[in-house]
C-alpha cells in the first residue's frame, strides 16, 4: 500500500486535523475553567451552578464504549476530550509491567486507563501532534495523579521512540487521520518489540466504497474520508510485516462505514 498524497496535501490534511483537535481541546479547557470558577465564592460564583452541565459541540461515537467505572475514575476533561470511535484498552489485553504507546492520545483517556492496567511497573506513552491536546492531557495527568505516563509531541508517521521499545500499541480512531498509513504501519512495527501487538479502534470502509464515496460521507478531519477499507487495512498491515491480522466491525458510523477493532502482531 503506497501513499497517493503529495507533501502539500499531507501538510494540508495535518493542518485541518490539528485545527479540529486544537479547537476541541480549547473547548474542553474553557469548559473546565468555567466549571471550576462557577462555584468559587471568591469569584462571585452562582451558588446554583451545581446543576450546570459541561458539554462541548462535537461527535463522540465511542465514549459509550467505556464502562461507567472506568469513566468515573478519570478526570472529567479526559472523557470530554474523547473523540474516538471505540475503546482500544478493552481489547488490547494489557498486562502488568508492559510498555504501551497510544497513537493520537488526545486528552489522555486511553493513556490513563492503560496506566492502571499495566500498573506501577509498566509505562504508557501518549503521542499527539497538537499542543493544545498535550496541554490538556498533562493537566489531566496532574488531576488523575498518574506517574507511569509520559506525553510526547510528534507524528505517528515519525514516532519519537527507539526501535523495539514498546510491547503494545493502541489508538482510538486516529490512524484514519494520517495521509500516509503505510508510514504509520512501518513505524508501528519498528517500535514494537518482537512479539509485540497492535490493538486499535478505527473507522473502516466497506471494500466496495471508492475514495470519492468515502469523501462524500464526511471529511478527512472528521474521521471518514481518510478511512481504509477492510482489505486495504489488512493488506497494509501485512505489507509492513504484521501477522495474525484481524479487522472486525463493531458498529456503524455512516453508510458503509464502521467502527472496527484491528489487531495484529509483530513476528517473534
Amino acid at each position: 500500500m503506497t501513499s497517493t498524497t503529495s507533501p502539500a496535501d499531507t501538510d494540508q490534511i495535518r493542518e485541518a486535523v490539528r485545527e479540529r483537535y486544537a479547537r476541541a481541546a480549547g473547548e474542553v479547557n474553557a469548559a473546565q475553567d468555567a466549571a471550576a470558577s462557577c462555584c468559587d465564592p471568591t469569584a462571585g460564583a452562582d451558588p446554583c451552578c451545581d446543576d450546570k452541565v459541561v458539554t462541548i459541540d462535537d461527535v463522540r461515537w465511542g465514549l459509550h464504549k467505556y464502562d461507567d467505572a472506568d469513566r468515573a475514575a478519570l478526570p472529567d476533561a479526559a472523557a470530554l476530550a474523547s473523540l474516538g470511535c471505540g475503546n482500544p484498552t478493552a481489547v488490547a489485553d494489557l498486562n502488568p509491567g508492559e510498555t504501551v504507546l497510544d497513537l493520537g492520545s488526545g486528552g489522555g483517556i486511553d493513556v490513563f486507563l492503560s496506566a492502571r492496567r499495566v500498573g506501577p511497573t509498566g509505562m504508557v506513552y501518549g503521542l499527539d501532534m497538537t499542543d493544545e491536546m498535550l496541554e490538556l492531557a498533562r493537566r489531566n495527568q496532574v488531576e488523575a495523579g498518574v506517574d507511569n505516563v509520559e506525553f510526547l509531541k510528534g507524528f505517528m508517521e515519525e514516532v519519537p521512540l527507539p526501535d523495539s521499545s514498546v510491547d503494545v500499541i493502541i489508538s482510538n480512531c486516529v490512524v484514519n487521520l494520517s495521509a500516509d498509513k503505510s508510514l504509520v504501519f512501518a513505524e508501528a512495527i519498528r517500535v514494537l518489540r518482537p512479539g509485540g501487538r497492535l490493538g486499535i479502534s478505527d473507522v473502516v470502509a466497506d471494500d466496495d466504497l471508492t475514495l470519492e464515496q468515502r469523501a462524500d460521507r464526511g471529511d478527512f478531519a472528521g474521521c471518514i474520508a481518510g478511512a481504509l477499507s477492510f482489505s486495504e487495512y489488512r493488506n497494509g498491515l501485512a505489507a509492513a510485516g504484521f501477522e495474525n491480522i484481524s479487522v472486525e466491525a463493531t458498529h456503524d458510523v455512516a453508510d458503509g462505514m464502521h467502527g472496527a477493532i484491528i489487531k495484529a502482531r509483530r513476528p517473534t
